[in-house]
């Protein structure tokens, strides 16, 4: 079964539908600038209504170790994914302080991006790979060149794929880039923020054929 995460989750109803339709993990961003911001006292009554074998992902952009350490305690994730600048320090201080695993996206432009990772290799439990926007972390809807993807996977370490993957490319991107997991936010919403239940089911009916 291929792994789905579906991030920027505001809702119960679009969490429970990820859920039943089987993903793997649901994406909550605690990241204020974000439109897909969620308050923690949200997704935490979210977290506690969906099933233990779903990945409830806190996602965090350059926050101090003790505000996620405070949001992770309160929401009940399961794991942390870092989107931010933060160094493989940092991310080491959270898994030893949290102990939780670490997800640590980096944003992709070329193949020089991907010398960052060896850096984390031993720290972090998987690399995502989102495109690269100067003005923002993630939820871009732009794709990448997959190319770099399947490099990065030489690296042999968990990549996740995200970046402008749909329910019309994401057999595509599964099929060239093979990946651990897949991501996807913006290009399944009705509006930034809230998931269009048609075509999160598209997405899952064309990845249930792989």
């Amino acid at each position: 079964m291929v792994k789905i995460k579906i991030c920027g989750i505001t809702t119960l109803e679009d969490a429970s539908l990820a859920a039943q339709l089987g993903a793997w993990a649901v994406g909550f961003i605690f990241y204020k600038k974000s439109p897909r911001y969620i308050e923690p006292d949200k997704a935490k009554l979210i977290i506690k209504e969906l099933p233990d074998n779903i990945e409830k992902i806190g996602v965090f952009v350059d926050l101090p170790l003790d505000e996620i350490q405070d949001i992770a305690l309160k929401t009940g994730i399961t794991q942390i994914q870092l989107h931010g600048n933060e160094s493989k320090d940092f991310c080491t201080e959270v898994v030893n302080k949290i102990n939780l695993p670490v997800i640590k996206a980096i944003r992709v432009k070329d193949f020089v991006d991907l010398s960052s990772i060896p850096d984390y290799k031993n720290v972090v439990s998987a690399v995502l790979l989102d495109s690269y926007s100067k003005a923002l972390f993630g939820g871009t809807g732009e794709s990448f060149n997959w190319g770099i993807a399947k490099e990065a996977k030489t690296y042999n370490i968990p990549i996740i794929l995200a970046g402008g993957i749909n329910p019309d490319n994401i057999v595509s991107a599964y099929a060239e880039v093979q990946p651990y997991a897949l991501d996807i936010s913006s290009g399944i919403e009705e509006y930034k923020g809230i998931k269009d239940h048609n075509k999160l089911k598209e997405l899952f009916s064309a990845i249930n054929h792989i």
